[in-house]
């Protein structure tokens, strides 16, 4: 039997976390339709799992700028059997990454253990679902929506207003009967910030959590030309992830997961 998500997050001690992420969608900003048979998404899973994840997260639906909105059963259809597959064979936790509340349910049923919802549980019923499987939750701040991304950024106390946003969305969750050590918290870095902002985001992770352990998912993001200029992608994300580490975060959620679990083993 894998460990609950919470008992691994809230470890005392040690590197933090690292969530893979496995993308089943045509359409994602970085690594879409690189998986489009449930074989070959099984096998990155694996590779992933390989290479040093602690989690998997699995996702039907791209959040990037302008992505058009994928139906309630075709996302099913795309994350379930992914889901039942790995969960009954794989030795680490299955996160899903969905905001709809049918389709956590079921990824939960399927085996997920981790709800990762980048409209934070603001539809009380994504709360309902995770408090009534036992499922532990990441709690996303995103400014505007995925269709505004690139145009509409934070304004004024970026910091202090995603740090009040994601407690907020913690209690609240925590009233529906979500328990309190199954949440973690994520800024959205890359959700509706400047790179300014992404930069401060990595370099205050604990900060922003409070009492709460942080996820951050800095992985192939947009920001990290502006913070490591003439870095690859990977490259910049593994950097990035050492400061967050640094910092306090307590899951790093990314696509190169070799390279993030190397980089991480020098951060002392």
């Amino acid at each position: 039997m894998t460990a609950h998500p919470s008992d691994l997050w809230l470890r005392p001690s040690g590197r933090p976390l690292v969530m893979g992420i496995l993308n089943v969608t045509p359409d994602s900003f970085s690594d879409g339709g690189a998986h489009p048979s449930k074989r070959l998404a099984l096998e990155h899973a694996y590779r992933l799992i390989d290479e040093g994840a602690d989690m998997i997260d699995v996702g039907g639906e791209s959040s990037r700028p302008g992505a058009a909105p994928v139906s309630e059963e075709e996302e099913l259809d795309r994350v379930v059997g992914v889901i039942r597959d790995l969960s009954s064979t794989a030795t680490v936790p299955i996160s899903v990454d969905t905001a709809k509340p049918r389709v956590a349910e079921r990824a939960v049923w399927a085996g997920a253990a981790v709800i990762n919802d980048i409209w934070g549980l603001r539809d009380d019923a994504m709360a309902r679902v995770a408090a009534s499987n036992g499922a532990a939750v990441v709690i996303m701040h995103m400014h505007g929506s995925p269709a505004t991304l690139a145009t509409d950024t934070m304004a004024g106390d970026a910091l202090g207003d995603i740090r009040r946003f994601l407690e907020e969305r913690a209690e609240r969750a925590i009233e529906r009967g979500v328990r309190g050590r199954d949440i973690i918290l994520d800024p959205g870095v890359g959700f509706g910030k400047t790179p300014e902002q992404d930069s401060a985001i990595i370099e205050n992770s604990g900060w922003i959590g409070g009492m709460r352990p942080v996820m951050v998912g800095p992985s192939r993001k947009r920001f990290l030309s502006h913070r490591y200029p003439g870095m690859g992608a990977d490259e910049a994300t593994a950097e990035a992830c050492r400061a967050a580490a640094g910092s306090g975060a307590r899951v790093l959620r990314v696509h190169d997961v070799g390279g993030v679990v190397s980089a991480l083993g020098r951060v002392r």
